[in-house]
């Protein structure tokens, strides 16, 4: 028997549980810097939380049943919360993760063609070709600590940037990474006036918010101008998103992207792929640091593999379970949270209009009633004949609403991962835990330096 199925799995560090009696005023405080510390071992055990947000309740859902109603049999009753779109709608504007109703529909019709697995497939060329690059300089770097969180964060920009323009992001690229972070570390968290006061209230945050959306959009609609004065030839096949996302039409009403809609929906491409997927690909390197048998298992099957299409990522059975595991550990999309339009009735729960609905990923994902050892890193159980139940495993949401981008970032995860396995074994320099935060995306409260060598 293999050894590795045998023998005790790493349990990586993750934030102190919360007392269950953390005042309201208490986890307010909590939720600016850590979402995840405000959860209490009560909503790792039970199926509903019922509690109160300001003059609403609210309900936490662990039940696949109730996520399943809420997710599919009756989403159109749940929209987002004031304060997710409020701190998401600056830098998304009216794309499709923020879109409602009819405007939703269109997009999501509209964008569908741009990510089927063929167009994924297309695309395959530019991540080899940033993945090339990357193991390049990582080459150079062997005899010193390494920051992987940032090379991660830039090499998925990288690839953002060629797969949606065909072009390089070395003159861009720092800038709208500074775009992101500048966002990502004060815009991008939830304050007190901007969780009780409704959407068309601004608080002084969204007076900030409205300053950084007016130059992010600049930029963006810059880096589609430079991509339309490159063109392409007449008659010739798309090459990239944008032309595809250009060329679209809603198959019922024949009806494209204006250029202010297009601005939105690049930008939402970009900042969805790329920021999620790095922050994937950090937590993995980082599981296969604490875990070196299971590292050397990903770089066996990777052995001899060219990994240059989608058939030869979809052969990295074991690859692809490091990932989805690393996702049920660490999920992306930490929270999805939605306010109700009109009362319904959800496991026996009276829902009332206005009362907030939060189905935590993170929860989800380490529930102890859903999962056996839930805490512990074991890709094998992906590799089961029995896939997790689809309302239990939601990495990407579900539904209608599910990630329109999922094949396409499974798709470059599993590929780079494999190839800087393959390339590289990775250790970490120091012992200290890394610990998850839940701030927009489930983030680590420090970067790690690593230590990288040739295999």
């Amino acid at each position: 028997m293999n050894i590795a199925s045998v023998r005790r799995p790493i349990i990586p560090p993750t934030p102190p549980r919360a007392p269950d009696d953390l005042s309201f005023f208490g986890r307010l405080a909590v939720i600016r810097q850590n979402m995840i510390a405000t959860w209490g071992q009560r909503a790792y055990e039970e199926g509903i939380i019922e509690g109160r947000f300001f003059l609403h309740k609210s309900f936490i859902l662990n039940q696949p049943d109730a996520i399943r109603h809420v997710l599919l049999s009756n989403y159109e009753n749940y929209t987002r919360t004031p304060a997710g779109i409020r701190i998401l709608r600056p830098v998304l504007g009216q794309g499709l993760l923020l879109a409602e109703g009819q405007a939703w529909t269109f997009q999501r019709r509209t964008l569908s063609p741009a990510f089927t697995p063929r167009a994924t497939a297309n695309l395959v060329p530019h991540m080899t070709a940033v993945l090339d690059e990357t193991i390049a300089k990582l080459d150079a770097r062997t005899s010193e600590p390494v920051d992987l969180r940032e090379v991660m964060q830039r090499m998925t920009l990288e690839i953002a940037g060629r797969t949606m323009f065909s072009f390089g992001m070395d003159r861009h690229g720092p800038t709208l990474r500074n775009f992101v972070m500048e966002y990502g570390e004060r815009l991008g968290r939830a304050y007190f006036l901007d969780m009780l006061l409704p959407v068309s209230w601004p608080t002084p945050m969204d007076r900030a918010r409205a300053r950084f959306r007016a130059r992010w959009t600049e930029f963006v609609a810059m880096l589609i101008a430079e991509r339309r004065t490159a063109g392409k030839k007449e008659g010739a096949p798309p090459r990239d998103l944008f032309d595809l996302m250009d060329e679209a039409r809603d198959p019922e009403t024949g009806k494209g992207f204006s250029d202010e809609q297009l601005v939105d929906e690049v930008a939402t491409m970009i900042l969805a792929g790329h920021e999620t997927t790095a922050t994937a690909l950090f937590w993995a390197l980082y599981l296969l640091a604490l875990d070196p048998e299971t590292q050397e298992e990903v770089a066996f099957e990777t052995s001899g593999e060219h990994l240059d299409s989608i058939a030869d990522i979809d052969r990295q059975k074991f690859t692809r379970a490091v990932i989805d595991e690393t996702m049920r550990l660490y999920p992306p999309a930490f929270l999805i949270a939605r306010a109700a339009r009109d009362k319904d009735n959800v496991a026996g729960a009276a829902v009332s209009r206005g009362d907030v609905i939060m189905i935590a990923p993170w929860l989800l994902h380490r529930h102890e009633k859903l999962w056996d050892q839930p805490n512990a890193f074991i890709p094998k159980r992906f590799m089961s004949k029995e896939p997790p139940d689809r309302f239990t495993y939601l990495p990407f949401g579900a539904g209608p609403r599910v990630c329109i981008g999922a094949p396409f970032a499974q798709a470059e995860s599993v590929l780079a991962l494999a190839r800087l396995i393959g390339a590289f074994r990775v250790e970490l320099v120091d012992a200290d835990p890394v610990i998850p935060c839940g701030v927009v995306t489930t983030q680590p409260d420090h970067s790690p330096m690593f230590r990288i060598t040739r295999r």
